[in-house]
């Protein structure tokens, strides 16, 4: 086991500089110059923010980094791939009018916004999993794949199923398709919601294992013929169609760390985690909690694992709001991300991505 650089800077602003100019610095003291940009696609993945949560990061962070591409002489552009579950950001159409509701624009971001995996969240490209003990291959948004050059911007912060949601997860599962999310998340196969199904046949139309039927007007899911592809899920427009989110935790972070291993190999890469408003729950959630701890400070590295490691450490370091749901539980020493979710094992994501060479979580943190 190794160690990376780390770089950090805190969120203090004199008079005359801003946070923004800060990140830039941080950009470049991480060493983002080393990549060739010149004419190449860059992918800036991040996380809009389901509509109502209020702790996604503001687009002026990604039209920094954005920004930072051009100058470069790149071509970057913002994205992210649909959500498996229903809600604003399950098909593209409603992911991108979640996105500009947000403030996301390419006025206010310095770029255009691709959604990863298509219209219905079918348009994927099986990559192999190098190294990976799980899987063999990963389905990854083509516009994610089709990008010569890789940039995560991430908010740190708690998450409900996999304790803390990093660069990691923001690589691996917001880079899968639909197909990769419900791959990770889930053991079974999907089911039908016989009181949501209209008989449109559209989902047998589209389902290559023939093994969708219709019963009294009604879809039926073989499962023994099903392969759990979930393109079913992707097309169904009623959303009758629904996963089972039956994997446990630590089974969800090793896939996961599979998945953004997928993401990354083979082309040069680079992540940035922003750690402020530290919400106990995912920005998926259309509502956010209060943070947990104060605003910290911005992390960059060419390392996603070390990056988290640090950022971890970062959060567990300090200190608790009193008014929050760590300070009012109580919980406020040593592990927040344990205490706020006890039955969640964050730890699996660092280990297993360490163990199949993503990255090393040893780290050696540089402060501006």
């Amino acid at each position: 086991m190794g160690t990376s650089k780390v770089y950090f800077s805190d969120m203090r602003c004199k008079v005359g500089t801003s946070l923004l100019q800060k990140l830039d610095r941080l950009l470049l003291a991480a060493g983002i110059e080393q990549i060739d940009f010149e004419n190449k696609f860059a992918a800036l993945k991040l996380h809009f923010g389901e509509p109502g949560n209020l702790s996604f990061l503001r687009p002026n962070f990604a039209k920094t980094v954005a920004d930072r591409v051009k100058a470069l002489g790149g071509y970057p552009f913002l994205t992210d791939c649909n959500t498996l579950y229903v809600g604003r950001r399950k098909d593209a159409l409603e992911h991108l009018t979640a996105a500009n509701e947000n403030g996301f624009f390419p006025l206010t971001t310095g770029c255009q916004i691709l959604i990863g995996d298509g219209l219905k969240g079918t348009d994927d490209v099986e990559v192999p999993v190098n190294g990976g003990t799980i899987l063999k291959t990963a389905f990854i948004g083509r516009a994610v794949m089709d990008a010569d050059i890789f940039i995560s911007l991430t908010h740190f912060k708690g998450h409900e199923m996999t304790g803390f949601g990093g660069a990691i997860k923001n690589i691996g599962m917001g880079c899968g398709s639909r197909a990769g999310k419900m791959a990770m998340h889930c053991n079974g196969k999907p089911s039908v919601n016989s009181e949501m199904c209209r008989g449109c046949r559209t989902c047998a139309q589209y389902c290559a294992q023939n093994a969708i039927s219709l019963t009294g007007h009604k879809a039926h899911i073989d499962h023994d013929l099903c392969v759990g592809c979930g393109r079913c899920i992707g097309v169904c427009n009623f959303s009758a169609i629904e996963s089972a989110f039956d994997a446990n935790g630590d089974d969800v972070n090793r896939r996961m760390v599979e998945y953004a291993k997928a993401v990354v190999d083979g082309r040069p890469h680079f992540h940035v985690s922003i750690v402020n408003q530290v919400s106990p729950c995912c920005d998926c959630h259309g509502e956010n909690d209060a943070a947990v701890v104060p605003d910290i400070g911005m992390f960059a590295s060419f390392d996603p694992v070390a990056l988290d490691h640090a950022c971890i450490d970062a959060v567990n370091a300090a200190p608790v709001i009193a008014s929050s749901v760590l300070g009012q539980g109580g919980k406020g020493h040593g592990d927040h991300f344990s205490a706020i979710h006890p039955t969640t094992n964050w730890r699996s994501q660092l280990e297993h991505a360490e163990a199949i060479g993503l990255g090393n979580a040893g780290y050696e943190l540089i402060t501006l």
